[in-house]
């Protein structure tokens, strides 16, 4: 026990001005520390654990004499009991910042979640769209608020207005907030269950959107006037047109179009193969090419430095929208997707090809499981056949300007 020192009275504290420690009494250890360039403050030494310990009291004249001796025999209290009040007040600072670190608001959350997935993202379009729809739904709402304290009755708030106008996009939303919520649970920022679920939770508070959602189809060319369509197209100059007309033939998605390269074309092979990375569902996929395919790449005339069998004037790649202005300027008010649309109904229409040998060549998943575990092949050569077939369909026309059909006489199995 150390040596209890002369109790000083508050004005003795008062003109202590030499620099050092002074022990101003009442409680064994308690001093007043001045430093050289004269800032005061207390300062009460003790052993804990067989260690000295120099235990901060507060800033003088803010922590008055009384406080000081009130805080002194507070810690030598803690410290009888086996309590290091230097330790215990770290853990109690160091909580506070873990605390205060953990509350980050929803708009941080979901910006962290976005940089976490979107190297996942193969389209670079998807971080742009979900920020976009974030912003303007959620942010408004709960972009500042902890996403720790996020509700139902948030979540709410936000789909509610636009659930029956905008289903569509208030369906993705939902989705990007629980997705955004579950990433802030397993990073420690919230707990318990998540508000945006639908299963079991939101589906019981909400119409489905099955029931109020308006299905949209891409505007599609009629089958009779695809042949018409293409004589007219031919007539038209530019690498857009010559990108149009070959999509028509390939029935591939406009991306996977405006995307082509040379190496990806094998003209000898007849084949073009699409790699995975640029495949809506992620598989490599070979796409057999008729021989009216074949006539148009081999016409058209390649740029040094650039492997676009599309190139754009400007660009590597021609924009989304090139496709589709080719149509406008033909007074067409159907979209180039939609000609996915054109080559399914009439290969259901005017041919006897299996749906499954349609379905390949569009490149649509396998949504029957069983069915996809035993269909491990792309039925390629049955593919050949089916495109050489619609190629030649969409060449013909009668000279009463009619579309001759084609139809297969043996269905190929």
């Amino acid at each position: 026990m150390p040596k209890i020192a002369k109790e000083l009275a508050p004005i003795e504290v008062g003109r202590l001005t030499a620099a050092g420690l002074h022990a101003v009494g009442g409680v064994a250890g308690l001093h007043m520390q001045i430093s050289p360039a004269g800032a005061r403050s207390w300062i009460l030494r003790l052993t804990i654990g067989g260690k000295r310990r120099d235990v901060g009291l507060g800033a003088f004249p803010a922590v008055g004499l009384a406080d000081a001796r009130r805080k002194a025999r507070e810690a030598r209290e803690q410290a009888a009991n086996g309590i290091d009040p230097v330790a215990q007040r770290q853990e109690a600072k160091d909580a506070l910042a873990a605390k205060q670190a953990a509350r980050i608001t929803f708009d941080e959350a979901a910006r962290k979640f976005i940089t976490a997935k979107s190297p996942e993202w193969r389209n670079p379009k998807h971080v742009a769209q979900w920020s976009a729809t974030l912003e303007s739904y959620a942010s408004p709402v709960i972009g500042s608020i902890p996403v720790g304290d996020v509700g139902l009755a948030h979540v709410l708030q936000i789909l509610e207005p636009i659930w029956t106008t905008k289903n569509e996009t208030a369906s993705r939303l939902r989705g990007r907030i629980e997705n955004v919520l579950d990433w802030a649970t397993v990073r420690g920022f919230r707990q318990g269950e998540n508000p945006a679920r639908w299963r079991g939770h939101l589906d019981k508070l909400l119409p489905k959107p099955s029931k109020i959602a308006k299905v949209e189809h891409h505007p599609a060319v009629p089958v009779e006037e695809v042949a018409g369509l293409i004589e007219e197209l031919r007539k038209r100059e530019g690498i857009a047109a010559r990108a149009l007309e070959f999509l028509i033939l390939t029935a591939a998605r406009s991306g996977e179009i405006r995307g082509a390269t040379w190496g990806e074309i094998d003209l000898a092979g007849k084949v073009w193969t699409v790699p995975a990375s640029r495949m809506k569902a992620a598989k490599e996929h070979r796409v057999p090419l008729s021989e009216q395919a074949i006539k148009i790449l081999k016409a058209l005339p390649r740029v040094e430095g650039n492997d676009s069998v599309f190139p754009a004037p400007r660009a590597k790649f021609m924009s989304d929208m090139t496709l589709t202005a080719v149509m406008r300027r033909m007074g067409r008010e159907e979209v180039p997707h939609g000609f996915r649309s054109t080559f399914r109904d009439w290969a259901a229409e005017r041919t006897s090809y299996p749906n499954h040998v349609v379905e390949m060549a569009l490149a649509h998943s396998i949504g029957n499981a069983v069915e996809a575990a035993y269909r491990r092949g792309d039925l390629f050569e049955k593919r050949v056949r089916m495109v050489q077939d619609w190629a030649k369909f969409c060449d013909t026309i009668t000279q009463a300007g009619e579309v001759v059909t084609i139809r297969r006489k043996a269905a190929i199995k």
